[in-house]
């Protein structure tokens, strides 16, 4: 194996590694210490391994890696913000007992979110797919409040049905393939001639939909993010979600496209877009607003991805990843942001607040932001018609919703009066946030034409303007309801389903009981010894 090739493996072995090592006592007692390291390796072959790298690992294992220019794009973005994050981390849980039950479950989240960015054949990037999605129910249920264990039987249900979405969809795209375990690129050539073409697709549509929190498979985000700890959010709304975005670049065949499935698409993605905000300016709590701005960007990433495939547009897949790390570094920073500013005093927030504020309007498109460039370097793929002036409406709420989002957070004073922010948890929301402007503005040349001068142009700019002034408008407007707030639930929806909540009684009360089991850490490392050794098992015999 090359020197690129062990780069690349090291993204994902070295925080899995690390987390069996938590099986040994004295790694244990200092897994916090790992956290702000263990994403390293992913970041250096993002940024020092070439683009088409292909790994094979030998026999028995049968597993492939890649990095192609979207998953490089988000391997590096992913691995800054968890490096970043666990670094936060490490001061913000402190030396607790539970600290330690956290970076485990920390380490195994980590894996499988870098995992997903670089597998290439079918059965791995399942495996670190469902890695990814439980693993991340220790981080939400981590506070193991009433508030933290719904979130928890919430998600994970959900977590669940989009795993057997995307099992029973990958068994039928390898059924028609001569090895067990096809690459994907070898079953997503063959899709759109596939009999069971429109089935596959929309068992990935809901798979992967449900991940990233398209209505009306949202409501595990706002429930969640709230509940967990400010770290473990920050990598949730900025990474998790993203799972569920390179599994639709991956798997959909956007050189052959398929124009009815990516108008659904953009429908789908657009009704989500305008429903987080509609829901998200109700809303009380800054975590729980930025989950519902989640929930709106993921559904204008989703009309991206429903026009790519429409057009046939292979290139668009770049286009979508340099959009999604944006997204993934701007809102990991807000979150990291609202924890700062909850520890500082109100006469010492004011740069903090600032910084905050550039952000957040970066996500409606602020010129010159890393918002901003997202948006004109996907504008070829929205054209001059309907869909454009769609997505600028949307880009008018996401103003909205920020600016009620920064209205919120800037209220909220905690700590003496003249308490000064820690370094340890400032200079992590620094880093992410210099580094969503860095990202940005290096990688646009690779996503255009290479020119930055359409960035200055008064045409372009006047097209970020105009849907943020109305933003504003809307803002004072909505100012003046008052009873707006707080009259949609967290969760909204969700609520209802709860109506039923004395039937289900039982099975909730079971569900948490197994959780208790499951969390204690004798039986959560005899159990990670057990799956690694039924996974290497059933590879082998595969092989």
């Amino acid at each position: 194996m090359t020197a690129a090739g062990l780069l690349l493996a090291a993204s994902v072995l070295v925080p899995l590694g690390l987390s069996a090592g938590c099986l040994v006592r004295g790694v244990r007692e200092r897994a916090r210490l790992l956290l702000p390291f263990a994403p390293l390796p992913a970041l250096l072959a993002a940024i020092m391994v070439p683009d088409g790298t292909f790994v094979f690992f030998p026999a028995p294992f049968r597993m492939s890696l890649v990095l192609d220019r979207p998953g490089a794009f988000l391997l590096g973005g992913a691995a800054l913000l968890w490096s970043a994050a666990g670094a936060y981390a490490v001061s913000y849980m402190g030396r607790t007992p539970a600290a330690t039950r956290f970076a485990i479950w920390w380490l195994l989240t980590l894996a499988g979110s870098l995992g997903v960015f670089v597998v290439g054949d079918i059965a791995s990037f399942y495996l670190v797919y469902t890695l990814v999605s439980l693993a991340a129910y220790g981080l939400i249920v981590h506070e193991q409040t009433a508030k933290a264990e719904r979130a928890g039987l919430v998600y994970v249900v959900l977590a669940l049905l989009s795993e057997a979405c995307l099992l029973l969809a990958f068994v039928m795209l390898a059924a028609g393939h001569a090895e067990a375990n096809p690459l994907i690129r070898d079953v997503v050539a063959t899709l759109s001639r596939s009999p069971m073409r429109d089935a596959i697709v929309a068992l990935l549509v809901l798979g992967f939909g449900l991940k990233m929190g398209l209505v009306p498979l949202h409501v595990w985000l706002p429930l969640a993010h709230p509940a967990a700890p400010m770290p473990a959010s920050a990598v949730l709304s900025g990474v998790v979600v993203k799972a569920g975005v390179i599994g639709l670049i991956r798997f959909l065949p956007y050189e052959s496209g398929l124009p009815e499935w990516g108008m659904a698409l953009v429908a789908a993605g657009l009704f989500t877009a305008f429903y987080g905000v509609a829901i998200g300016v109700t809303q009380t709590g800054p975590k729980t607003i930025l989950a519902y701005s989640t929930v709106s960007q993921m559904g204008l990433v989703a009309a991206l991805i429903g026009a790519g495939l429409a057009r046939a547009d292979a290139s668009a897949t770049t286009l979508i990843a340099y959009y999604a790390v944006h997204h993934m570094l701007v809102k990991g920073a807000l979150f990291l942001a609202v924890g700062t500013l909850a520890a500082t005093s109100r006469r010492r927030r004011l740069a903090i607040l600032l910084l905050t504020a550039v952000l957040a309007l970066s996500l409606a498109g602020l010129p010159l932001s890393s918002g901003g460039l997202a948006k004109i370097a996907t504008k070829p793929m929205l054209g001059d018609g309907v869909l454009s002036y769609a997505t600028a409406l949307a880009a008018a709420g996401s103003t909205l919703l920020m600016l009620h989002f920064l209205n919120t957070v800037s209220r909220d004073a905690h700590g003496e009066p003249e308490r000064l922010p820690s370094l340890a948890l400032v200079l992590p929301f620094g880093v992410v946030a210099a580094a969503s402007f860095v990202f940005a503005w290096s990688l646009y040349p690779a996503v255009t034409d290479g020119s930055f001068q359409p960035l200055f142009q008064a045409k372009a700019l006047s097209k970020l303007l105009w849907p943020m002034g109305l933003g504003l408008l809307a803002m004072l407007v909505v100012g003046r309801l008052p009873k707006l707030r707080g009259a949609v639930p967290e969760g909204d929806i969700v609520v209802l389903t709860e109506a039923g909540g004395p039937a289900l009684s039982g099975f909730v009360s079971d569900i948490l009981q197994f959780d208790a089991v499951l969390r204690r850490w004798s039986f959560a490392g005899s159990s990670l010894l057990l799956i690694a050794v039924l996974l290497a098992a059933a590879l082998m015999l595969g092989s």
